[in-house]
């Protein structure tokens, strides 16, 4: 994969912010056409103490779950930790695992928030734009309201920000506590709910995420052995 970059990554708050005000207009929250997903990528982050950062990607067949390509990239993230703002600490290596990888997926599944953010443009949205590839961001926590959905597999309510729908609570296995699904860019809600559901057998997380977690946080042991 090929990636277009900005020249440089913003260094401070503001200048981050005013990023995300200025990329959010391009979040397409629809299906560019009937959706057709071969593969999924899952993509997660872990962190050392001194910032040393390891980002996985890991491609999985859609119909197998089989893993069919995976890639990682290590960095030191040097943006400081601001709520709402995971993105600019995250992207770096991300970008540097995706262009590892051999090939494009169809879908791209960030451990994290889309639209369901308090501007509105999450780290799954940045990914997205900058890919050009259909994104969800599925989070284990939450940005705005929601009530509790029902306690079965596939349960659902509505999370929003300020009377905004932004996401859903997505219940993936019975009795556990739900994820919050939101758009990244180039899929619709009920799209992203039904990929996240058939990605995720057996656990709360879709495999995507699982994958990628195991991946990163191996990768992040071994560099800092």
């Amino acid at each position: 994969m090929h990636i277009a970059l900005p020249h440089q990554w913003p260094s401070t708050p503001a200048e981050a912010v005013a990023v995300q005000d200025a990329l959010r207009p391009l979040v397409r929250a629809e299906n560019p056409a009937p959706p057709q997903y071969r593969t999924a990528a899952g993509i997660d982050s872990a962190y050392a103490e001194d910032g040393t950062v390891a980002t996985a990607a890991v491609i999985l067949d859609m119909n197998t779950l089989e893993t069919v390509e995976t890639a990682v990239a290590h960095g030191i993230s040097t943006f400081p930790y601001v709520p709402g703002l995971l993105a600019f600490r995250e992207l770096p290596a991300t970008v540097a695992a995706l262009e590892k990888l051999t090939r494009t997926p169809d879908l791209l599944v960030c451990d994290a928030q889309g639209r369901a953010h308090p501007r509105r443009f999450g780290l799954a949205c940045h990914i997205g734009v900058l890919t050009a590839i259909p994104t969800i961001g599925v989070a284990k926590s939450v940005w705005g309201e929601y009530t509790e959905p029902g306690p079965r597999r596939g349960d659902a309510c509505e999370v929003t920000i300020d009377g905004e729908v932004v996401g859903r609570a997505l219940r993936t296995r019975d009795g556990v506590k739900p994820l919050f699904v939101s758009v990244g860019h180039l899929i619709d809600l009920d799209t992203a709910c039904a990929q996240v559901l058939a990605l995720t057998t057996g656990f709360r997380q879709p495999e995507t995420t699982r994958r990628a977690d195991r991946l990163c946080r191996a990768a992040l042991r071994a560099a800092t052995a």
